[in-house]
C-alpha cells in the first residue's frame, strides 16, 4: 500500500466511497467523473502502479480483475447491450492515478475507437 495513493486509501477504507464490489484482493467503485451511465473503476487492493508493473506471478490477479469486470457488467445490466473495459498505462495514455485500475463503461452506445 502506498500512503499517498488515493486508490490505496479507498481500498484500505481510509477514504469513504460507495463500493460496488469488494473481496480480499479487489475493490470496485463508481468513477467520480463518469464518462458513461455505468462507469466503474476496478482496482487491486495491493498497490500496483500500472499494467506495466504486473509480473508473471500476478497472472491470477489480472484474470480476477477481468472476471470482476464481467460480474459487474451483469450486475449493472450492461452485459447484453455491450460494454468496454480499458486501462491506461502511463501519463501519455491518460493514466491519472498511478494505481492499476480497469474502467468498466456501458449503458449507452460508446464511440468506436478501435476495431
Amino acid at each position: 500500500m502506498s500512503s499517498d495513493c488515493i486508490f490505496c486509501k479507498i481500498a484500505g477504507g481510509q477514504l469513504e466511497t460507495e463500493l460496488v464490489y469488494e473481496d480480499s484482493e479487489i475493490v470496485a467503485f463508481k468513477d467520480i467523473n463518469p464518462q458513461a451511465p455505468v462507469h466503474l473503476l476496478i482496482i487491486p487492493r495491493r498497490h500496483v502502479p500500472s499494467l506495466l508493473d504486473l509480473q508473471e506471478d500476478d497472472a491470477d490477479l489480472a484474470g480476477r480483475l477481468l472476471l470482476t469486470a464481467n460480474r459487474l457488467a451483469r450486475t449493472f445490466k450492461i452485459d447484453q447491450s455491450g460494454y468496454r473495459v480499458l486501462t491506461n498505462c502511463g501519463k501519455d495514455a491518460g493514466q491519472a492515478v498511478s494505481h492499476l485500475h480497469l474502467h468498466l463503461l456501458g449503458g449507452r452506445p460508446l464511440l468506436q475507437t478501435m476495431g
